[in-house]
């Protein structure tokens, strides 16, 4: 894993492969902030993506050091039955690569991509506990604002939070 602050001029964001997935998920559980079954589905999802979901639009990419390392991932996806509508399913950084930009650059590529593809919104979703505050932060900051709130959604306590993002502006 990476270790302390660093620039960000090596780093490189490319289509995930198959033999990063266990370093994603890795990635995803160091962080600590996802329930063992999150990275379960996790896995699964990276799997699936790689064997079908790929056609069916999703996207997954990796942001790595100069030397290879996974530091983070954003995998986004165009919204089921819908004309323009996308989903930001993941978007993990490494905890000691934290604060650097990286998560921006990622969330400002997924944009990008879901722009060109079509997309008029992408949609962001988390969870409404103190524990992510620092998520709900990280969405405010990259110009995303709260759509809705689910309340109970997840758990009693735990609303889903969803954040929206206009493309076309």
């Amino acid at each position: 894993m990476s270790s302390g602050k660093k620039t960000n001029l090596a780093l490189k964001l490319g289509k995930s492969k198959p033999e990063e997935f266990d370093a994603l998920v890795r990635l995803a559980t160091d962080t600590g902030m996802f329930k063992k079954l999150e990275v379960k589905v996790l896995g699964e999802l990276l799997r699936d993506w790689h064997t079908s979901l790929a056609k069916e639009g999703h996207i997954c990419c990796t942001l790595k050091e100069s030397d290879g390392t996974p530091v983070g991932f954003v995998y986004h996806a165009p919204a089921v039955m819908t004309k323009g509508t996308w989903h930001l399913y993941w978007l993990v950084v490494d905890k000691n690569a934290q604060g650097r930009g990286l998560g921006k650059r990622m969330v400002r590529y997924a944009e990008a991509d879901a722009r060109k593809r079509g997309g008029h919104h992408l949609l962001a979703e988390t969870s409404g506990t103190a524990r992510y505050a620092s998520t709900r932060t990280f969405y405010d900051k990259v110009g995303y604002s709260v759509e809705a709130r689910v309340r109970d959604f997840y758990a009693p306590g735990d609303d889903q939070v969803i954040y929206r993002k206009d493309l076309r502006r």
